[in-house]
């Protein structure tokens, strides 16, 4: 039977530049599987102080936030849990009776990739961007016990101030480096940006690196994804990032973990 939407029925949501179904069709799987009277929707907004002052007045439950608001909304909200706090960034907003706390499970996906996929802390790594996800791997790195890496920006000061709170070092390109593990932490390859058909690498950077990392989640397999596949590279995608992120947001907004088995089905309905 059809779950049926009423004046009772809890809302979530996301926030990003550019929506997907991903997390529509994750949430909404897990909520019709375990008949939890929940809705969740996409959506975008041109004011951000407007859609989370929405997100208050009207009792939305839980907010997801991407790219570029994991910054900006930090003083929107009543709270920041020290998941958020440490990094300076934010993805998920819970409301409790109008009290907005802020949360950042990035950090959480990323610390749980890169023990699933084995990434050894001897591997040098380049880590391209500086923004909100930047941030949450490089503290995801730094605590994984990396010491050889560069964090490369296009604002080279942002990229400088994120090196040195996790001890690594910045650059303002790839000239010289040759790292074994690749990361894209910026919006090159991102379906809709102007860089959408852009390798955030080179062939020759994707060539001699072991590992690519790539967190950008729509296209589920981005340029450098392709690339770095057809180079016969461990590949980890924004896809893995967001599915593990968002069970994450899915327990903090419902109270309730799903099971291993009924995850890995959201996330594999979530992908089509």
């Amino acid at each position: 039977m059809t779950r049926q939407i009423n004046k009772d029925t809890t809302i979530c949501m996301s926030l990003a530049a550019r929506p997907s179904n991903f997390g529509t069709r994750f949430h909404n799987y897990l909520y019709d599987a375990l008949d939890l009277d929940y809705l969740y929707k996409a959506f975008t907004t041109r004011d951000l102080p407007a859609a989370i002052g929405g997100v208050r007045a009207l009792g939305i439950r839980g907010c997801a936030i991407s790219m570029p608001f994991k910054q900006q909304c930090i003083p929107l909200v009543d709270e920041l849990d020290a998941s958020a706090a440490a990094i300076n960034s934010v993805n998920t907003i819970v409301n409790t009776d109008g009290y907005l706390k802020a949360y950042n499970t990035d950090y959480i996906a990323i610390a749980a990739l890169l023990k699933q996929y084995q990434v050894s802390n001897q591997l040098s790594f380049v880590l391209l961007g500086s923004g909100g996800m930047a941030k949450a791997i490089a503290c995801a790195l730094k605590d994984a016990g990396f010491k050889d890496g560069w964090v490369i920006g296009n604002n080279a000061d942002s990229a400088a101030e994120l090196a040195e709170l996790c001890g690594f070092r910045s650059a303002t390109d790839m000239t010289s480096l040759q790292p074994q593990l690749l990361i894209n932490a910026t919006p090159i390859g991102m379906t809709g940006s102007p860089d959408a058909e852009k390798l955030a690498f080179s062939v020759s950077q994707i060539q001699a690196a072991e590992i690519v990392f790539d967190v950008v989640a729509l296209p589920e397999t981005t340029p450098l994804i392709n690339c770095a596949r057809e180079l016969n590279k461990t590949v980890i995608t924004g896809s893995e990032v967001f599915a593990i992120q968002a069970v994450e947001q899915f327990a903090l907004y419902t109270g309730i973990r799903p099971s291993d088995q009924l995850f890995r089905e959201a996330a594999a309905y979530s992908r089509q």
